[in-house]
C-alpha cells in the first residue's frame, strides 16, 4: 500500500502502528517522527508570515471569507506518488488542506485511491482512529497494542489526578482573539487534574470575550496556540501584556500561566495527546489548591 498522509496526526499514527514504510508523501507540517522529514512534501502554506497572533487571525479569516484555501496541494507530485490511500480530514478548514481540494486532485490519479477522512472530536475518537488505521493498513494488532498502551497511560493519569481540589483551568487555543479549548482538549485538562473553564468539549473551539475570561478568573491558564511551537507561544503570551483584563487575571499575577508547544501536542489528535495531558498535569501540580 502506498499512503499519502495529509495530516500530521495521521502521519504520527501511521508510524506508531508500523505503517511508516508505506507512507510515500506527507504535508509540509509533518515533522514527527523524524523519519517523516525525509518524505516528499505534497502541501505548502498559502499564508505569508505574519508578525502577531492578531495579524494571523485577520489573514486567515480573510482567506476563508473569500473562499481561498489556506494550503497549496501539489497535484503533480500527488500524481507521481500514485497513492492507494490518501488520509485527510474535514474537521477544520484552518488545520489542513480542504477535503474538496484533495478530492479534486485525486480524480486525476490513475490508481483511483481511497480517500479516508478522519474526524475525531474526543480522546476515545482518537483511539478509534488509531485502531481504524491499523485495520486499514493491515496492522490491526499493532493498532490494538498502541491503543492498549495509551489507555494504560490514561488510567495512570486518572489515578494521579485524584485530588480534593482541581485547579480551574483555562486553555487558550489562540490568544488574539482568545479561543476556547475544544474537541479533546477539555478531556486532557481533566486527565491532568484540572477543571476546564470556558471550554467546548467535543465541539469546535469558540471565540471568547476578555470580560468573560476575567469574570471566570481561572486558577491557571494553559496557552497552546494551534500551529505554534514553544518559542512562538511565548511570544504570543507576551503580546497580551497590553490587555487590561489579561493583566488582572489571578493566574497571570500569581505566575500560573503555562506555555505549551501546541503544534507538537494539543493540536494533533494522535498518540502524543496522552503526553500532552501529562505535561499539563506537571504544570497544574504547581498550582496550589484553593
Amino acid at each position: 500500500m502506498r499512503i499519502v498522509s495529509l495530516l500530521p496526526s495521521a502521519t504520527e499514527i501511521l508510524f506508531a502502528i508500523g505503517a511508516g514504510d508505506d507512507v510515500v508523501g506527507v504535508t509540509h507540517e509533518c515533522d514527527y517522527p523524524p523519519e517523516a522529514l525525509a518524505l516528499p512534501r505534497v502541501t505548502s502554506s498559502a499564508l505569508t508570515a505574519q508578525p502577531t497572533s492578531a495579524a494571523i487571525d485577520r489573514h486567515v479569516r480573510a482567506h476563508l471569507h473569500f473562499g481561498s484555501s489556506l494550503y497549496h496541494l501539489d497535484a503533480k507530485m500527488l500524481v507521481n506518488l500514485d497513492p492507494d490511500l490518501i488520509v485527510t480530514q474535514e474537521l477544520c478548514e484552518v488545520c489542513a488542506v480542504s477535503y474538496a481540494l484533495v478530492d479534486r486532485a485525486a480524480r486525476r490519479l490513475r490508481s483511483d485511491p481511497r480517500i479516508v477522512s478522519l474526524e475525531p472530536s474526543s480522546l476515545d475518537d482518537v483511539f478509534s482512529t488509531i485502531a481504524f488505521l491499523g485495520d486499514l493498513t493491515g496492522r490491526a494488532q499493532n493498532g490494538k497494542s498502541v491503543v492498549a498502551e495509551l489507555r494504560a497511560q490514561v488510567g495512570a493519569l486518572r489515578q494521579r489526578a485524584q485530588r480534593s481540589q482541581r485547579p480551574r483551568t483555562l486553555v487558550l487555543e489562540w490568544t488574539n482573539p482568545p479561543m476556547s479549548a475544544g474537541h479533546w482538549t477539555p478531556e486532557l485538562v481533566e486527565l491532568a487534574g484540572g477543571k476546564p473553564v470556558l471550554a467546548n468539549p467535543g465541539a469546535d473551539s469558540q471565540r471568547l470575550e476578555w470580560d468573560a475570561i476575567l469574570q471566570a478568573d481561572p486558577d491557571a491558564v494553559v496557552v497552546v496556540p494551534c500551529g505554534f511551537d514553544l518559542a512562538r507561544t511565548q511570544e504570543a503570551i507576551a503580546e497580551l501584556d497590553g490587555i487590561a483584563q489579561w493583566n488582572a487575571l489571578r493566574a497571570r499575577r500569581e505566575g500560573h500561566v503555562f506555555a505549551m508547544d501546541g503544534n507538537a501536542y494539543v493540536s494533533r489528535p494522535g498518540p502524543r495527546l496522552v503526553e500532552s495531558a501529562r505535561i499539563i498535569a506537571d504544570a497544574l501540580a504547581r498550582v496550589p489548591s484553593r
